[in-house]
Parts: C-alpha cells; sequence; structure tokens
C-alpha cells in the first residue's frame, strides 16, 4: 500500500509541476484509499524551508510551514500533491513557525491553490530591522486581513484544537512552556560541558515550536528554535522527556539542535528538511549521528557541507546531489509507537517497530 501511495504522489506531482489540469474525478480515483487508523505525516520537499503536512485519522489536517515565495507556485504545488494524495480538499489549520521566508512566503501561493481554515502563530513578526522578514510578514497580514480565514495566537501551553492528534505549543515568541511535559521533568546530564551561546535576536527564537501526540507516538518539531532557547528549555531540568520522531530543528543548521536538546530526547528517527547548500550543516549532522537512541538519520537532500563523511547512507536521502525533483518522505504512525518511514525516490520503507 505504502508503495502504491508514493507512485500517486509522484504521478500527482507531475500533473501540477507539468501544469496539467487534472478532473475532479481523476483526483478522487488516484487518491482513493481504505479508511485508516493511521496518522500520516508528509515531509514536503521545499529546498531548505520547511513545510510539513500531519493528516490524522478523523481526516483533519495541520500544515506546519507552507516554504518560498516565487518559484512559480513549486513550494504550493507540491503541499497540494501531498494534501490531494491525502485525500484532503482543504487544510484545517496551517501553523507559522515564523516569519522567515523560507516558512511564511508560500502563504499566498498556498491560498490560491487550496482552502485553507484557520492560520496559527506566534503573534506579530518582531524581526523589524529584516526586509525580507517584513516583505513575507507583510504578504502574510494581507491574506488574515482578508478576513477568510481564523486567526489563532498561540502561547507556550496551548494545544491546537485539531481532531486526532494533541499539538501541544512548546515555544511561541520568544516564551517557553513553564512545567515539563508528561515523561519530562528529571535533571538533563546532557546540559553538562554544553557551549552557552548569545541570545538569538531574530524571528528565529520566537518560533512556535509543538510537541505532536498520537496515542504512545511523540514527534517534535521547533521549526527554527536557536541554541540559547533550547538550553533554556532543556537545562538543568529536561521539559520534554523521549520523543520517536526528532523534525530537525532550523533544516540542520548549527545554530539549533545542541547536545543538551538533541541527546535528552532520545528520538528513534531524526528528520532533516535540508536543502542541498542550505543546512545540513556538519556540525549538527556530527551531533545527530552519535545520539543516543537513533536509529536512523533521513536527510530531505544531500548535504554539499556534510560531504561523503557526514552525511546519511544515501538510502535515507530523499534527493541526491545535484539533483531537485522534489521526493518527500511519508511516515505513517500508529498510537502503539510503531510507525513507518518511506523514501519516495527508491519506493522503499523502514519499520520502526513499538517499544512501549
Amino acid at each position: 500500500m505504502t508503495k502504491g501511495i508514493s507512485r500517486r504522489l509522484v504521478w500527482a506531482a507531475g500533473m501540477v509541476a507539468m501544469g496539467w489540469v487534472v478532473s475532479a474525478n481523476a483526483w478522487a480515483q488516484a487518491n482513493k484509499k481504505p479508511k485508516t487508523e493511521k496518522l500520516r505525516v508528509y515531509m514536503v520537499d521545499v529546498e531548505g524551508g520547511q513545510a510539513t503536512l500531519f493528516v490524522t485519522p478523523a481526516g483533519q489536517s495541520l500544515l506546519i510551514d507552507t516554504g518560498w515565495p516565487g518559484n512559480e507556485y513549486r513550494d504550493a504545488d507540491r503541499i497540494v500533491a501531498a494534501a490531494k494524495l491525502a485525500g484532503l480538499n482543504k487544510i484545517d489549520y496551517v501553523l507559522i513557525t515564523h516569519f522567515h521566508t523560507d516558512h511564511v512566503g508560500g502563504v499566498p501561493q498556498l491560498v490560491e491553490r487550496i482552502p485553507v481554515g484557520a492560520f496559527i502563530d506566534h503573534g506579530p513578526n518582531r524581526e523589524l530591522d529584516n526586509a525580507d522578514t517584513a516583505r513575507g510578514y507583510a504578504a502574510y497580514e494581507k491574506v488574515l486581513d482578508t478576513g477568510k480565514y481564523k486567526h489563532i495566537v498561540a502561547k507556550p501551553g496551548d494545544v491546537v484544537p485539531i481532531a486526532g492528534i494533541q499539538a501541544t505549543a512548546i515555544s511561541a515568541d520568544g516564551k517557553l512552556i513553564e512545567k515539563p511535559m508528561p515523561g519530562g521533568g528529571e535533571a538533563n546530564p546532557y546540559c553538562k560541558g554544553v557551549e552557552v551561546r548569545p541570545a538569538d535576536v531574530t524571528e528565529n527564537g520566537r518560533s512556535l515550536g509543538v510537541l505532536i501526540s498520537f496515542g504512545k507516538l511523540k514527534l517534535l518539531d521547533l521549526g527554527d528554535l536557536t541554541w540559547d532557547k533550547e538550553m533554556e528549555l532543556m537545562c538543568p531540568t529536561d521539559k520534554l522527556g523521549h520523543v520517536d520522531v526528532y523534525l530537525v530543528s532550523h533544516h540542520g543548521w548549527y545554530q539549533s539542535s545542541s547536545p543538551a536538546l538533541v541527546d535528552a530526547i532520545h528520538a528513534r528517527v531524526a528528520l532533516m528538511n535540508n536543502g542541498e547548500k542550505k543546512g545540513g550543516s556538519t556540525p549538527t549532522l556530527q551531533t545527530i549521528a552519535k545520539a543516543p537512541g537513533l536509529e536512523t538519520l533521513w536527510q530531505l537532500h544531500y548535504s554539499a557541507e556534510g560531504g561523503e563523511e557526514h552525511n546519511t547512507s544515501a538510502e535515507f536521502i530523499a534527493n541526491l546531489q545535484g539533483t531537485d525533483p522534489g521526493h518527500y518522505f511519508e511516515l505513517i504512525g500508529d498510537k502503539d509507537g510503531s510507525f513507518d518511514v518511506l523514501n519516495s525516490r527508491t519506493n522503499e520503507t523502514k519499520h520502526y517497530a513499538a517499544l512501549h
């Protein structure tokens, strides 16, 4: 079934990329799939930005970030192809982690391509001295000002009102949860010796990050939350506990993914939304590779900086060096904590059995 899903998304993306118009009946046939009690997660390739789509068994959807502007609707079309594959005709919630252009820039094109129910963010842009950020935020505000969409401002501890999963805000607008999440609360031994870095003053440190729970399965997406904020969150007390899947912060850039976070969460799988020449920093690749409990690092792109020595195995890379076909990862999760990850480039799936 998983390989069939992959072929349908490749077909759908191809139709969109070539500008072909696909009838509603054709989409319905392409996306006809049995009822499932699984959580589906699509890590869409937006070339070093973020766009991750969560689809619950209840049929509700949460998209975290929208990729870049421009590029002739490339990112919006890739997101829509994933949504259609999942049987969606709208996206219920779009969560914007922060207002850098590789995260919020795709909003205007996305709403032209598919209906959206609500937008969630951390509140106003705080990075007023960056022209690109100001432009991206202004374009986003213009969409909100149409009055067509519900707008939710999330604070740490808030739960996104999406049926079928629990998505709890961990960080927002520079603030962090005060009380540990279930499974957290212990002293963090991995804080010892970790470099202390200056406070980040950009939108990155204000990222709206979430911990998503689906039964026993836990997935962590902190957007581009920076090293200094990770240390506040995890030291001296680990407020998160263990997770199963770490959606690697900041595209795997060295400004995030401190050992105090990465080692403490004991993720079995790390999914990195890097581009070939954006993110995938060598220090981050090294930190993740030796993290306790890690079974697999999956990268959306081969990292030019990481080179042959530090990239993960080719079977766990969606887009190899010098290629730009838009391959993606699909995670299919079960409430017992087990899950599968599909690489659409290889059509191969790796299974992770429940540990609990």
